[in-house]
């Protein structure tokens, strides 16, 4: 069998684990004769899209957020021109480790959704391929340490690199289906994309170690922080790639732990408790809980959104800005090790 002459990649990565997998990819492509394109997709346009060559194999690798590809890659798939090339979909999911184990992470619907997606458009789904790389969402759990990324990184290089080899002649490979509970996680997906994704992108503050260097102004790939009262902020379209916190030179980026709790509390109170009494006494029907659930969203990221905006300015007072980083689990060694692929 034949091996195929011309790959291109599409790729989204934050902190480095997609780019890695496009390279090893790209490796092993060009050690077997392959034209190799390799396409970073937060620095072209991701609306009108190139068409690519009719005999280009295509890949497109991305991390998951929230139990899905993140918006900037479903954007992109969205509108991605029609063709009838075969199409490799890859992730770089949470791997961990237990022992010489690498646990796998989770799929959700990151496959189905982009499957039907491209094959809508006339594309040939040939492989499936999840890559259990390094966790690096710090904002939830504790970073990984060297010695584990090292031992993730070399194990699932061999498996990529043997993958590999056998998509570019061909072969396909569907085996992640067989990790049916990912449907499962379908509500889940649901709600990080609507409104969870949301919520994460307030949690992200930087503390007075900044020196405005604006690097993660900068280097965003999608745009999303913005200067405001001489200080990082935040916008709604923050995906949580954790690009930012992960290459700030001072480590002054920080997730606002201590102050998400007191605003739970307060919101909780203040305005959830007389939300409630107010719809028992005159809407409550049990056909009405979904649209309960809806509201109560939109006033959470409604108040919550003034509620970041008051931190972002509460930052400039010293005494502060210290209770706001001390309460913050990134701030501790224990906690915090930034990650870099």
């Amino acid at each position: 069998m034949k091996s195929i002459k011309s790959i291109t990649i599409y790729y989204f990565s934050g902190t480095g684990n997609s780019r890695n997998v496009a390279l090893w990819l790209s490796e092993i492509a060009t050690e077997n004769a392959s034209k190799v394109n390799l396409i970073n997709i937060a620095e072209i346009d991701r609306k009108n899209i190139e068409k690519p060559e009719a005999d280009s194999l295509l890949i497109f690798i991305s991390p998951v957020h929230g139990f899905n590809y993140p918006p900037i890659m479903l954007n992109f798939i969205a509108h991605f021109p029609k063709g009838n090339n075969n199409i490799v979909l890859m992730n770089t999911r949470a791997g961990m480790l237990i022992g010489k184990y690498i646990t796998p992470g989770v799929n959700g619907i990151a496959f189905y959704l982009s499957s039907i997606l491209l094959l809508i458009k006339g594309y040939s789904i040939q492989a499936l391929f999840p890559v259990n790389l390094p966790s690096n969402w710090i904002s939830i759990h504790p970073g990984l340490n060297k010695k584990t990324i090292t031992f993730i990184h070399e194990k699932e290089k061999v498996r990529v690199r043997n993958f590999g080899k056998k998509i570019i002649m061909g072969k396909k490979n569907f085996f992640t289906l067989l990790e049916f509970y990912d449907l499962l996680l379908m509500p889940i997906s649901i709600l990080y994309y609507l409104i969870g994704r949301f919520i994460l992108a307030k949690t992200f503050y930087a503390s007075s170690l900044c020196n405005n260097c604006n690097l993660c102004i900068q280097s965003c790939p999608v745009k999303a922080i913005i200067a405001v009262n001489e200080r990082p902020f935040w916008t709604f379209k923050c995906e949580s790639c954790m690009k930012c916190m992960s290459n700030c030179p001072r480590k002054a980026i920080e997730t606002g732990h201590g102050t998400i709790a007191i605003f739970a509390i307060l919101f909780s109170l203040f305005v959830l408790t007389p939300f409630y009494q107010f719809m028992e006494m005159n809407f409550y029907k049990p056909e009405n809980e979904f649209l309960k659930l809806i509201i109560e969203s939109i006033l959470f990221l409604l108040f919550f959104s003034v509620w970041y905006r008051l931190m972002h300015y509460a930052l400039k007072i010293k005494y502060l800005e210290r209770i706001i980083v001390y309460t913050s689990l990134t701030k501790y060694a224990f906690w915090g090790k930034r990650y870099k692929a």
